[in-house]
C-alpha cells in the first residue's frame, strides 16, 4: 500500500479532513472521503474520490472553487498553505507569459467572473498561458449552466491530480 494513504487512513479526522481539503476545497467532499476510510489502494481512492464529487452540488463546487487563484495570479482568499503551493506548480505555464496574454487573462478573468459569478476553473497543469486564454474565450461563449458543468469536470481533474501529488509526497 502506498505509505502516504496508509498513514492517511490512520491519521485523527482532522488532519485527514485537512489533507482532503488542500487537494479539493469543498469541505463536504473532504467529509466524505474521510468517512469513506480506509482506502485499500490508490485506485479505490480515485475511485471514492470521484463518486463523493459527483454527489456534490452547486454549494460544494463554488466552495472549491473559491479556493482557486485566478490563473496568472498567486494565491486564493480560501485556500491552504498546500493547495497555494499546488497552484504556483500548476500555473507554471503562466509564469513566463508575454505581457499581453497576462493582461489578456486578467481581463478575460474579470468578464467571466461577472458573466458566471465564478472564478475561472482549468486544469492548468501542462498548459501554456495561451492555451489557458484561448480556453477561456472560448468558454465565455457558454450558458452558466453549461460552464458551470464545466468548471465542476475541471476541479475534478485538478482534485485527482492533487491526491497523486500528495500520494508521491
Amino acid at each position: 500500500m502506498n505509505a502516504a494513504l496508509a498513514a492517511w487512513n490512520q491519521a485523527d479526522a482532522q488532519d485527514a479532513l485537512e489533507t482532503m481539503l488542500a487537494c479539493c476545497g469543498a469541505q463536504q467532499w473532504a467529509e466524505a472521503m474521510v468517512a469513506r476510510r480506509p482506502m485499500r489502494d490508490v485506485v479505490e481512492l480515485s475511485t471514492e474520490a470521484d463518486s463523493a464529487w459527483a454527489a456534490m452540488e452547486e454549494a460544494d463546487w463554488m466552495e472549491a472553487f473559491a479556493c482557486h487563484p485566478r490563473i496568472g495570479e498567486r494565491k486564493a482568499a480560501h485556500a491552504s498553505a498546500q493547495s497555494v503551493a499546488w497552484s504556483r506548480q500548476e500555473q507554471a505555464g503562466a509564469a513566463g507569459a508575454a505581457a499581453l496574454v497576462l493582461e489578456e487573462l486578467a481581463e478575460g478573468n474579470v468578464e467571466y467572473e461577472e458573466k458566471f459569478g465564478f472564478t475561472y476553473i482549468v486544469c492548468a497543469t501542462g498548459k501554456s498561458a495561451e492555451e489557458m486564454l484561448a480556453m477561456l474565450k472560448n468558454r465565455l461563449g457558454r450558458t452558466r449552466v453549461m460552464e458551470l458543468r464545466e468548471a465542476a469536470e475541471q476541479q475534478r481533474q485538478i482534485m485527482q491530480i492533487r491526491l497523486g501529488k500528495w500520494l508521491s509526497q
